[in-house]
């Protein structure tokens, strides 16, 4: 399946075609040239791709420069506005906002990104191996997806959190991944049963190769635009089930805090002390629109045929016309006159 090439990809990738000698060595290489060109086209996704760095980087670093630790509490400046000491404010029994902001942000990044990896993982693995097998192997696989798209995965992972309290917040992430990977699963199954009548992996068959040296080899690396932009939303996806679940008293337990867990304590205090909810509220909503906005562009830089890319050549293109066209015009004007 061959995507429509736009004018812009065909003048960026002719400056890559110069030395025929080098073609095969620079083919990798001129693909992601390409694809960084078109993302850095993009100023929102480049800014919410910046935001996102910015926040991880706050969040695994606050400890050199904050002066209060998440689980340290200062029992003198209980429920404190925003102030030089305590710069988010504290919340009820003393402990500094800002620590603990940057704590449960560091958490919900964390449960996130390896949510979305393991659940994209899981998703690439049984959709080839369904659609490249066949068979029962394709029946089987079905069979568990459909049954895990009927089940309420809010509710199972709400009935099976109790189990585990106490325990690491991995088990967590595997919850949170299980109920992630169904969809992309199909779609992965159905990209398959096309590539695999494809002339290079018939030749991998002729050659002896085994199957799942094909499948990782021949069958996924054509299928990684659509498993980036996969895990790129599913990590939005995974942090909203985190803090949904922390919400509620079934994610991360105390006393580690997540962006859940500090929501939830300040959702009674809205109000009276607006900090303890706002702030960690704020946070959540400009990472989950960054992280959609960043594969927004990752997708429309990886798919050249998507609408929006469309929509953006075609109003460059037309502006370029009018560009050239304006002087001809005065032109062609004058010499009539």
């Amino acid at each position: 399946m061959s995507a429509p090439v736009n004018e812009a990809d065909l003048v960026d990738s002719s400056v890559l075609a110069t030395d025929p000698n080098t073609e095969s060595d620079a083919k990798s290489s001129s693909r992601g040239k390409l694809v960084l060109r078109r993302f850095l086209r993009n100023k929102l996704a480049v800014v919410a791709l910046a935001v996102i760095v910015l926040f991880y980087v706050l969040a695994f670093t606050y400890t050199w420069y904050s002066p209060w630790a998440y689980d340290q509490l200062d029992s003198y400046a209980t429920l404190m506005p925003p102030d030089g000491n305590h710069w988010f404010g504290t919340n009820q029994i003393g402990g500094d906002m800002f620590a603990q902001t940057l704590r449960g942000l560091q958490k919900s990044l964390t449960i996130g990104l390896l949510a979305a990896l393991f659940s994209t993982g899981v998703a690439s693995i049984v959709g080839a191996a369904a659609g490249y097998f066949g068979g029962w192997t394709d029946r089987i696989s079905m069979w568990v997806v459909d049954l895990l798209l009927i089940l309420p995965p809010f509710l199972i992972i709400s009935i099976l959190s109790p189990a585990f309290r106490g325990k690491t917040w991995l088990i967590l992430v595997g919850l949170i991944a299980l109920f992630q990977w169904m969809i992309t699963a199909r779609i992965v199954r159905g990209m398959t049963l096309t590539l695999r009548e494809r002339e290079f992996v018939k030749a991998a068959k002729f050659m002896g190769q085994p199957a799942w040296r094909i499948i990782a080899k021949h069958i996924v690396p054509n299928m990684a635009s659509l498993l980036i932009i996969d895990a790129t939303i599913n990590v939005g996806v995974a942090i909203i089930t985190e803090t949904s679940l922390s919400f509620f008293g079934f994610g991360v337990q105390s006393p580690d805090v997540s962006l859940g867990t500090l929501i939830s304590a300040g959702s009674d205090a809205v109000r009276t002390f607006p900090w303890l909810f706002y702030i960690p509220a704020g946070f959540l909503v400009v990472t989950v629109l960054a992280v959609n906005f960043a594969g927004d562009g990752l997708r429309d830089a990886l798919d050249p045929s998507s609408s929006r890319s469309r929509r953006k050549e075609r109003k460059r293109v037309k502006e370029n016309a009018a560009k050239t066209s304006s002087p001809t015009s005065s032109t062609t004007a004058g010499a009539n006159a």
